[in-house]
């Protein structure tokens, strides 16, 4: 202990005169936002390369799992071309000219490097950014179910809001019918989100499938969720809260598919004020 005391008193200049720094730097970050945004930018940059370089290292050791997915997901690609009905005429055309397919999603593939998913308000990173088109309000899937929605890029990274999050509130269906809620999380369990808001006439029961709904111009309709596990009538008796299991494992996340889309500007622009 005394040899510490005699390293401060010997190094006190130099250690007062770095105190000092810091706090000047942090003084001028905080009053000057052209600093702070860049401050904030450079940080991103940094932590994004070390999240990519460990991931990198957990993606090899989930190899095997990772390759098992795209198997299946193969497969069941496979499985639609197959019964297409190529005799069509229509859809025999849109085969010897694949420009004429109507896009209205586009799907970009990205690694995830990072996935919170034990706290309240869980976000992921992933390694595609600006200088991959990426930007906010794009969706992220995998073939097995939703993930979240962009919310912050820089030039090589993205920050994805994850379902597991109090600020997630995502427009999903029943697969049978037409009855919709909000799908939000109430910061329990990672392997179950919550529908609310579903009204008492919808038929319910345990086992249905809970799909996106296609009312915001993030996700498509269709996109699978989850299953429903159990659910309840709120205190007013008019709506049901329904805890959904997740067909992904939010807690073992490796490759997702970004989602562009493409009428966005366009569907946008019906709601702009009239001048």
């Amino acid at each position: 202990m005394q040899q510490i005391f005699n390293f401060l008193i010997r190094n006190k200049n130099n250690i007062l005169f770095l105190l000092l720094l810091a706090l000047s730097v942090f003084l001028t970050i905080q009053t000057h936002s052209f600093h702070k945004s860049r401050f904030i930018s450079s940080a991103n940059v940094v932590t994004g390369g070390v999240y990519n370089w460990a991931n990198n290292f957990q993606t090899y050791m989930h190899l095997d799992e990772y390759n098992e997915r795209l198997i299946e997901e193969n497969k069941e690609l496979r499985n639609i071309l197959t019964n297409l009905n190529v005799s069509d005429t229509a859809i025999a055309k849109n085969y010897q000219d694949s420009t004429s397919f109507s896009r209205d999603y586009f799907f970009r593939s990205a690694q995830v490097i990072n996935n919170n998913f034990s706290k309240v308000d869980n976000y992921l990173t992933i390694n595609k950014g600006e200088n991959d088109s990426i930007e906010p309000e794009f969706g992220v899937v995998t073939s097995q179910g939703i993930i979240g929605i962009v919310d912050r890029v820089n030039n090589n990274f993205s920050r994805v809001i994850s379902i597991l999050n109090s600020r997630s509130k995502i427009n999903a269906q029943l697969s049978k019918t037409n009855h919709f809620g909000s799908l939000v999380w109430n910061g329990e369990n990672p392997n179950v989100v919550q529908l609310i808001d579903v009204p008492r006439q919808a038929p319910i029961k345990e086992g249905d499938t809970i799909i996106t709904g296609g009312k915001s111009l993030i996700f498509p309709k269709g996109l699978p969720i989850g299953s429903i596990k159990d659910f309840s009538l709120d205190p007013t008796q008019s709506y049901y809260t329904i805890n959904i299991n997740l067909f992904n494992d939010m807690t073992n996340i490796g490759y997702v598919y970004i989602i562009e889309n493409m009428n966005r500007e366009e569907i946008e622009s019906l709601n702009e004020p009239d001048e």
